[in-house]
């Protein structure tokens, strides 16, 4: 295994299956425990509307933040074990419901444009299920459009989401 100089990544966490907050919490779990990680800061808990299909149950996103010396690429399979390991199943239906989704957001300045994986994660500068609880981990992250996440954020707004207590 190939190691970096440490470096930030940021991931995604999503579910609207089986007790979401509890597998949001689970997938935190998890992070915690991924080699050559540390560092874990996890944001508060968002509900909010499904994107795609909005004949399924609401969404818990967060994102959780840490300091990594994988590549990219090493990351990904990490998160993808994890997924596997909490039952995430292909859906027939793009953006359809899913016990767990964890998105590879940012990993240092890391890029990629494979089959395999977009770095930056292409939905990472217009979803604001995603923005928001970046901006409350890394305010002053500098994303790829120059903005800080705080301004994206605020940009995108809160429409469709609450953050729960």
């Amino acid at each position: 295994m190939r190691l970096l100089k440490w470096v930030p990544a940021y991931i995604a966490v999503g579910s609207n299956l089986e007790q979401p907050e509890w597998q949001v919490k689970q997938a935190f779990n998890q992070l915690s425990t991924v080699p050559s990680t540390a560092a874990h800061i996890n944001s508060s808990l968002y509900r909010s509307a499904p994107m795609g299909p909005v004949d399924q149950p609401t969404y818990i996103n967060a994102v959780v933040g840490l300091i990594t010396q994988l590549t990219a690429e090493q990351l990904l399979q990490e998160i993808q074990a994890i997924e596997r390991r909490m039952g995430k199943q292909i859906s027939p239906l793009r953006w359809g419901p899913r016990v767990i989704d964890l998105d590879l957001l940012l990993c240092g300045d890391q890029r990629s444009d494979s089959q395999q994986m977009q770095l930056p994660h292409p939905g990472l500068l217009v979803r604001n299920f995603v923005m928001q609880p970046l901006a409350e981990i890394a305010p002053q992250l500098q994303l790829p459009n120059k903005m800080t996440a705080t301004a994206c954020a605020d940009q995108l707004g809160m429409a469709g989401m609450e953050r729960l207590a």
